[in-house]
């Protein structure tokens, strides 16, 4: 990469970062659901569940994705989440039971830098939008968790905001926002697919998007 300027840091506590999801929880999918969706089902699309296979999402939210990833991997598969939020646990649950699929995923609380399953755990680990809320020294601590988790060739799909060597206005406008209203305005672009190989992980695609002018990647990689 020609040119790998300092991401913005984060600076909010994790309890800070709990307690704002909390709020947000009963109208995130009003907030930021619908301007995410596409970007989601893209990855999913990418990351292409199989029937049968045991896959993690890691930052689940409302649950969003979750229902497509039951879809995916049939009865013979098994879904598992992890969240911080007890709020978004809360919504994300109601979402699975009105689905009738409540008994089917099984979701919990938990920390992306230290997730309470056992080594090579899943086929395949999926995270959007969650991977930029990390402070920058965190993201390669949560990368070499998911690592952990995955079994040996397990693919990782990430969807996030990401940094490219010349960012547009409207990327240094996001952050100057974010560095200067930090507690409220918490992630920020990050290099994707760099922090992906700097954590041994073999890139199988990068796909590029962009969101309002931000530009988003969905990163396919695999665990050696």
């Amino acid at each position: 990469m020609s040119n790998t300027s300092p991401i913005s840091r984060v600076t909010r506590s994790r309890e800070e970062a709990r307690a704002s999801y909390d709020k947000m929880s009963g109208w995130y999918d009003l907030l930021a659901g619908l301007s995410e969706k596409k970007y989601k089902d893209m990855g999913l699309q990418i990351l292409d569940i199989q029937n049968g296979e045991q896959v993690l999402e890691v930052g689940f939210g409302t649950g969003q994705c979750l229902l497509k990833m039951v879809e995916c991997a049939g009865e013979t598969g098994g879904i598992f989440g992890v969240d911080l939020s007890p709020g978004m646990l809360e919504v994300a649950q109601a979402k699975l039971h009105k689905a009738g699929i409540g008994d089917s995923v099984e979701i919990c609380l938990g920390d992306a830098a230290e997730l309470p399953y056992a080594d090579n755990s899943f086929d395949a680990v999926y995270s959007s939008f969650t991977l930029e809320l990390f402070d920058t020294p965190e993201i390669p601590v949560v990368l070499s968790d998911c690592q952990r988790v995955l079994k040996p060739g397990g693919r990782l799909c990430i969807v996030s905001m990401s940094k490219k060597s010349q960012s547009s206005v409207m990327v240094k406008l996001y952050e100057w926002t974010q560095k200067n209203f930090n507690k409220y305005v918490d992630c920020r672009p990050i290099y994707v697919e760099k922090s992906l190989r700097d954590n041994g992980y073999v890139i199988q695609s990068v796909t590029e998007m962009s969101m309002f002018g931000l530009p988003v990647d969905i990163v396919l990689a695999k665990n050696e």
